[in-house]
């Protein structure tokens, strides 16, 4: 599933079969250590996203040819946690949670509510292109 979706989301974002991305699965413990590593805050944590060539969303016009994305990492066990206290399915958090990290690969954020806005109505809306339904609600931190 996380294949397909990515691969949706390099057409909708338009980014060439050449640019490199790796999402990887881990544990709780694995990413708590990540997360106190990287953010030096405790606890674990539902995704994260390390950004490599601070590369942007192309167009139709001038897609992004190459280069590394970068690397997002989930945790399965806090996705569950989190679909199960929301009512919906882990595979469906997981997506949520894949879209989320590429969308902060690509440079959005959501520090402030203009930003918050803007990234989280593109989530949700190539989410739901994806899922073909409507997209589970994001788990407020």
């Amino acid at each position: 599933m996380l294949g397909r979706l990515t691969a949706h989301l390099y057409r909708r974002l338009h980014l060439a079969g050449e640019v490199e991305l790796s999402v990887t699965l881990i544990d709780d413990a694995q990413m708590e250590q990540l997360h106190r590593d990287w953010m030096d805050l405790p606890d674990t944590t539902d995704v994260m996203s390390f950004p490599m060539d601070e590369l942007v969303p192309g167009t139709a016009e001038e897609p992004v040819d190459e280069g590394v994305l970068g690397d997002i990492v989930l945790s399965p066990e806090v996705a569950r946690r989190q679909a199960e206290a929301a009512g919906h399915a882990p595979e469906d958090e997981l997506a949520l949670l894949c879209v989320h990290g590429v969308l902060h690969l690509l440079g959005h954020d959501h520090a402030d509510a203009d930003q918050r806005r803007v990234m989280f109505s593109l989530q949700k809306a190539l989410l739901e292109e994806f899922l073909g339904r409507p997209s589970p609600a994001p788990t407020e931190a």
